[in-house]
């Protein structure tokens, strides 16, 4: 038999044998869902952080997006009934596919703000306790999975609509980080290999590129920076994308 074909089929046989199959619930707040986006379907973070892992992949990506615009932390405690019921119905059906769940969490924006969110503001120990009590839930349910936290990027200091973060917000979701630090050492111990960090870099990205890759909104306090736009989601998307690839490559 031909050498070259013999190196082909092992080749094939090999890439079967590497393809895996990922399947993402993201949970998250309005940037998650893709709000002020022409077309969040085709969009959103998730949607672009999909299609990056499908450039990486040799599987098939299949996701389901439960963000919802104005969530904190406290929306997706299983305890409150609200937002977690969705996260369990999407995760219950992707978990009979074959293939690797994993969930993308990225919450703490809503959290900061000063007023107006559901249980705000939420202080340091108080989003380390939620985001504990949601990824304990999802460990119990799936114990198979895989979570990455994703960090909450930069909003500009005047964000003022709705609800009020300003610049003792932006401050308070910075004091998070510490938290998603710490609750990677919590995991690294009682399930190693199974939580993991999303990017910071994220976060400086967005607040030297404000201009060109969030959309300007109108406030009480000026023009606002809060929400990426097309431009702004691909990044973002693609930050998701590369902290989810390094969660599932730690075998």
């Amino acid at each position: 038999m031909n050498k070259n074909y013999l190196i082909i089929v092992l080749l094939f046989f090999c890439s079967i044998l590497n393809a895996q199959n990922l399947n993402i619930v993201y949970i998250g707040n309005s940037i998650t869902e893709g709000a002020l986006l022409k077309n969040p379907k085709t969009e959103a973070a998730p949607i672009r952080a999909s299609q990056y892992l499908d450039k990486h992949l040799n599987g098939k990506v299949t996701f389901r997006n439960c963000g919802v615009s104005g969530m904190t932390t406290l929306n997706f405690l299983p305890i409150s009934g609200q937002q977690f019921p969705n996260v369990k119905t999407a995760a219950s059906e992707l978990a009979q596919r074959e293939g690797q769940l994993l969930f993308s969490i990225s919450l703490g924006t809503n959290d900061s703000a000063c007023t107006m969110a559901f249980g705000v503001p939420v202080l340091p120990e108080e989003y380390y306790t939620n985001m504990k009590a949601i990824i304990d839930e999802l460990l119990a349910l799936y114990p198979q999975s895989k979570i990455v936290v994703q960090y909450p990027i930069w909003y500009s200091p005047n964000t003022y609509n709705g609800a009020m973060y300003l610049k003792a917000g932006l401050e308070r979701l910075k004091s998070y980080y510490p938290m998603i630090e710490k609750l990677m050492a919590h995991y690294s111990i009682t399930h190693p290999k199974q939580v993991f960090p999303g990017s910071t870099e994220a976060f400086d990205f967005f607040k030297e590129n404000y201009s060109t890759h969030f959309t300007p909104e109108e406030g009480n306090a000026g023009t606002f920076y809060l929400h990426p736009n097309k431009k702004g989601a691909e990044v973002l998307g693609n930050y998701w994308g590369e902290a989810i690839l390094k969660a599932i490559g730690n075998e």
